[in-house]
C-alpha cells in the first residue's frame, strides 16, 4: 500500500486535496495500525489526493496539553505549524479526535488555522458527493452501537456523521442510555491512556462496557483509536469478548467493501 508523504508530493509540483494526520495511535500502535491502513484504502478506492507527513510529522501536543505541561505543548505544536504552514496545507484529516481537536481548535492562536475534519466527516462528504457508495450486505440485520469520543462529541458537536455512515450498512443502530451530549467518557481522555486508575471500584471503561451490554449488539463502532483500545479491555472484562466485536467506523466500511 503506497502512501505518498508531502515531500515526494511537492518534490512533483503537486498539492494534494487532503493531507492525512495519522497520528501517535495511528503510526505506532498496532491495533490502531489497522483503522489507518482501512481509512487509506477507503482513500484509494474513492480516489482522495491525499499526502501524509510521514517523519515530519510530531505528537500534536494533546496529552501534554491535556496534563497539564503547556510548555511541552506549545513546542509540540509551534514544530508540527511550521511543517504544516511551509507546506501550505490548508485541509486536514485525521481519525483521531483527540488530534482533531487540537489542531482544529488550539493550534489558530498559535499561528495554524487549517480546516480540520475527522474522518467520518471526510467519509461522510465522500458519501454524500458520490465518489463513495457502501454496500451494507455484510452486516445486513446486525445491532451496531457507537460510543461517542469525547472529543468529537461533547467538545465539537459532531454526531451524526459516525451514525449516517452506520445506518448505511443496513444495520440496525442501538443507542446506549448514554450516548450524544449525555455519552460517557471510555476513561482514556485527559492523558489519563498514559497511566494507571487511581483507587476506586470500577474501571471507567467496565463502566462504560456495562452500557453497552445493556443493548446486546454484535459490534461497538468507535471513532477514536484510544476509544477502541478501551471498549476492548473492557468488552475483554466483562466476558463478552466471544460476542461482541469493537471496530473502528473506517474498519467497518473496509470490511463491508472488502478492501
Amino acid at each position: 500500500m503506497k502512501v505518498p508523504t508531502m515531500a515526494e508530493m511537492s518534490a512533483q509540483g503537486k498539492h494534494p486535496e487532503v493531507l492525512f494526520w495519522v497520528g501517535c495511535a495511528g503510526s505506532f500502535d498496532d491495533r490502531a495500525k489497522k483503522i489507518t491502513k482501512a481509512f487509506v484504502k477507503i482513500l484509494n478506492k474513492a480516489n482522495v489526493e491525499f499526502a501524509v507527513l510521514g517523519t515530519e510529522e510530531s505528537c500534536s501536543g494533546d496529552p501534554a496539553k491535556r496534563a497539564g505541561n503547556e510548555f511541552l505543548f506549545q513546542m509540540q505544536a509551534m514544530a508540527n505549524i511550521e511543517v504544516l504552514n511551509g507546506y501550505e496545507i490548508k485541509k486536514i484529516v485525521t481519525a483521531c479526535p483527540h488530534c482533531f481537536n487540537t489542531i482544529k481548535n488550539e493550534y489558530p492562536q498559535l499561528g495554524g488555522t487549517y480546516e480540520v475534519v475527522h474522518h467520518t466527516e471526510l467519509l461522510k462528504s465522500l458519501l454524500d458527493d458520490g465518489r463513495l457508495t457502501i454496500e451494507g450486505g455484510k452486516y445486513k440485520g446486525k445491532r451496531i452501537t457507537f460510543h461517542d469520543p469525547c472529543y468529537l462529541g461533547r467538545a465539537n458537536d459532531i454526531y451524526e456523521a459516525p451514525r449516517d455512515l452506520i445506518q448505511k450498512l443496513d444495520v440496525e443502530l442501538v443507542e446506549m442510555k448514554r450516548c450524544k451530549t449525555n455519552g460517557l467518557c471510555c476513561g482514556a481522555g485527559g492523558a489519563q491512556m498514559f497511566k494507571e486508575p487511581e483507587k476506586g471500584n470500577k474501571d471507567i471503561n467496565v463502566e462504560r462496557t456495562e452500557d453497552v451490554i445493556d443493548v446486546q449488539p454484535n459490534i461497538i463502532a468507535t471513532g477514536c483509536p484510544f476509544c477502541n483500545t478501551m471498549m476492548t479491555d473492557g468488552v475483554k472484562a466483562t466476558d463478552k469478548e466471544e460476542s461482541i466485536e469493537v471496530l473502528d467506523i473506517a474498519e467497518l466500511i473496509a470490511k463491508a467493501e472488502d478492501l
